[in-house]
């Protein structure tokens, strides 16, 4: 595949760029739906991850082009909420339990991808300057690290509508901070702040509000050759404690299953929710027009 290819390409809730000099490839959110995991997200991250592992087949490392793989958003205050909970509501209620499982499966295949860092020796960062909840925070988790703005919020509030994260929350906490950890923290449903978050372990990089972007692209310059260990280590934790693609497909199942048994009032308590990702949408786009 041409190195170009994945610049050229027409992608609408997503935007991507090399940055040479600092031998980092950025991926930003940028749904221009509601800032959800969206169908047309899932698209876009589809064909870019297939775009970078053809691109990267075979390289050594002289001719990789990259060594930091990082993930943020263009949404302000948003790194991503979630879910696409209309899709979902509207999947229970007409019965299309094939629907919802195919969706749940590529988006486990885009955490898998993340996971496994193209089956290259890269630093996977995920870069939070807003909002991560659900399948946002399950992205997240999906990194080698998390680098996230103080004050920014995390959470899975999938039990608020009888169900649970079932994009890789629980098999990515677990391994990182334990199952009883995880499970706490899926049947709470409350908000996490990065400094809560960094205190246990998960949030590993705390930046400056308003900051992010630059302070990382510090930290990344100031790691040097360093990134070869890093990306060691990430390897080996992945070997000694690995979540497999099965695996997750086989929580998805689960989580198709609970969520065909929802009832009435949960599905209104996820609308409601799918209401309030609409209202931050639009909130978010009046900040970016002010801003031009």
């Amino acid at each position: 595949m041409a190195p170009t290819q994945v610049f050229d390409r027409n992608f609408t809730d997503i935007s991507v760029h090399l940055d040479s000099a600092e031998r980092t490839f950025w991926c930003n959110l940028q749904p221009t739906g509601r800032p959800c995991v969206s169908p047309s997200v899932l698209r876009d991250l589809s064909t870019m991850q297939s775009d970078l592992t053809r691109w990267m087949a075979g390289a050594n490392d002289e001719s990789r082009p990259f060594d930091h793989f990082v993930v943020a958003s263009n949404i302000p205050g948003v790194f991503n909420l979630g879910g696409d909970l209309r899709l979902f509501a509207e999947s229970v209620r007409q019965g299309h339990r094939s629907l919802l499982q195919q969706y749940a499966y590529r988006c486990v295949e885009v955490v898998h991808n993340n996971l496994t860092c193209y089956h290259q020796p890269l630093v996977t960062i995920a870069l939070v300057q807003g909002d991560a909840l659900g399948g946002g925070f399950e992205t997240a988790l999906s990194c080698g690290m998390i680098a996230a703005e103080r004050g920014t919020k995390f959470g899975l509030p999938e039990v608020l509508f009888n169900l649970f994260p079932g994009m890789g929350a629980y098999s990515l906490i677990a391994r990182r901070i334990g199952a009883v950890q995880a499970e706490r923290m899926i049947m709470s449903g409350r908000i996490y702040t990065a400094e809560e978050l960094h205190e246990i372990g998960l949030v590993d990089l705390l930046l400056t509000p308003g900051q992010g972007v630059s302070e990382l692209q510090a930290w990344i310059r100031k790691q040097g050759r360093r990134h070869v260990s890093m990306a060691a280590v990430h390897k080996a934790r992945n070997l000694a404690t690995p979540v497999t693609l099965q695996e997750l497909r086989d929580i998805v199942d689960v989580w198709v299953d609970t969520a065909m048994r929802l009832e009435a009032p949960d599905l209104r308590k996820m609308e409601r929710l799918a209401a309030a990702q609409d209202r931050r949408r639009d909130r978010s786009s009046s900040m970016i027009m002010a801003a031009e």
